[in-house]
């Protein structure tokens, strides 16, 4: 398993913590996903057999928010 962390902007409540957390876990490979409101940050563990972090960041990305580089 590989770990993943990323700084998102444009996360503002609890309803942005669940799109982005249900969102990630419907990505094949994604086996957890953590969401920091406050930190802004979103903690991913996937298989790099099954997904990449570009797919991952895609996926939020078309969720509506902004991955902070």
């Amino acid at each position: 398993m590989e770990k993943l962390t990323l700084k998102v902007d444009g996360m503002a409540c609890e309803h942005c913590v669940k799109a982005i957390t249900n969102g990630l876990k419907a990505v094949p490979g994604v086996n957890a996903v953590s969401v920091d409101l406050k930190a802004k940050t979103v903690f991913t563990e996937y298989d790099p057999k099954l997904v990449t972090p570009e797919k991952i960041k895609h996926e939020i990305d078309d969720l509506g928010y902004d991955i902070v580089a």
